[in-house]
C-alpha cells in the first residue's frame, strides 16, 4: 500500500473508531492508552516504505501526531469552546 492510499484509508476508516467518544470516556489508564496506541502503531506498518522504520519515525514521515496528543488537543479545543460560549 502506498502512502497516499494509506493516509486516505486510515483517516477515514480507522481513526474515527479510535477517537469515538473521546470527550465522554477518555482513556486514562496507561494500559488503555498503550492498547489504543498499538492499533495506530500496527496500522502504520502497513505502508510499504515504512516497514523497517521505528514508530516515531513513521509518525514523523506520515505527519501524524500520537493519539494521546490528539486527545489532549481535542480537550483543549473543547475547553476553549466552553469558556468562550461557542
Amino acid at each position: 500500500m502506498d502512502d497516499t492510499s494509506f493516509l486516505l484509508l486510515y483517516k477515514s476508516v480507522v481513526r474515527p473508531h479510535l477517537e469515538y467518544a473521546n470527550y465522554v470516556c477518555c482513556p486514562y489508564h496507561k494500559r488503555d492508552i498503550t492498547e489504543i496506541e498499538k492499533i495506530q502503531k500496527r496500522a502504520t506498518i502497513l505502508t510499504i516504505n515504512f516497514k523497517n522504520m521505528l514508530y516515531t519515525d513513521r509518525l514523523l514521515r506520515l505527519k501524524f501526531p500520537t493519539l494521546k496528543y490528539r486527545r489532549l488537543r481535542g480537550d483543549m479545543i473543547e475547553v476553549y469552546k466552553i469558556t468562550h460560549d461557542m
